[in-house]
């Protein structure tokens, strides 16, 4: 099992629109808004690393109102 984070900086006012689309995702466990440099942190569980990637790359960024994400992939058990 891969467990990930992925990093959603949105445009001004967007994270509470783009909140739900992303939860949506099969492999999106849980996702918030928060107060930082990004403005959504999604928790990513998956068999694959490939299947994080697709998840941030394919399915996240194609959002309209998605500004920039960055992936991290957990070394812990």
């Amino acid at each position: 099992m891969v467990h990930a984070f992925i990093m959603v900086k949105t445009g001004a006012g967007e994270s509470e629109q783009l909140l739900g689309p992303i939860r949506d995702f099969e492999t999106v466990t849980e996702a918030h808004i928060v107060a930082g440099a990004y403005d959504i942190i999604a928790e990513v569980d998956t068999d694959a690393v490939y299947e994080v990637l697709k998840t941030a790359s394919s399915h996240v960024q194609g959002l309209q109102g998605v500004a920039d994400t960055k992936t991290y992939i957990s070394l812990d058990d």
